[in-house]
């Protein structure tokens, strides 16, 4: 995602799972003892489904893009 101080931060889009109930805090705080500090998620965005190709990769173009207009979710 787009920064002004960064550049760019690093975000997460998140698919819950039946009736999860995990939030942006416990996610963050897990990545951030995985990773080193500057890698930290800056935000979370729970989504119904994401963007795959027919191969089954993730389409990040498309991630972007959300993140771009505005509409992450």
């Amino acid at each position: 995602m787009k920064n002004e101080a960064a550049g760019e931060v690093p975000v997460a889009f998140v698919v819950k799972s039946g009736a999860s109930d995990i939030n942006e805090e416990d996610i963050k705080q897990y990545i951030s003892k995985q990773v080193v500090f500057y890698k930290r998620i800056n935000r979370v965005f729970f989504t119904g489904k994401i963007a795959k190709s027919p191969s089954g990769k993730i389409l990040r173009k498309d991630l972007r893009d959300r993140l771009a207009v505005g509409l992450p979710n």
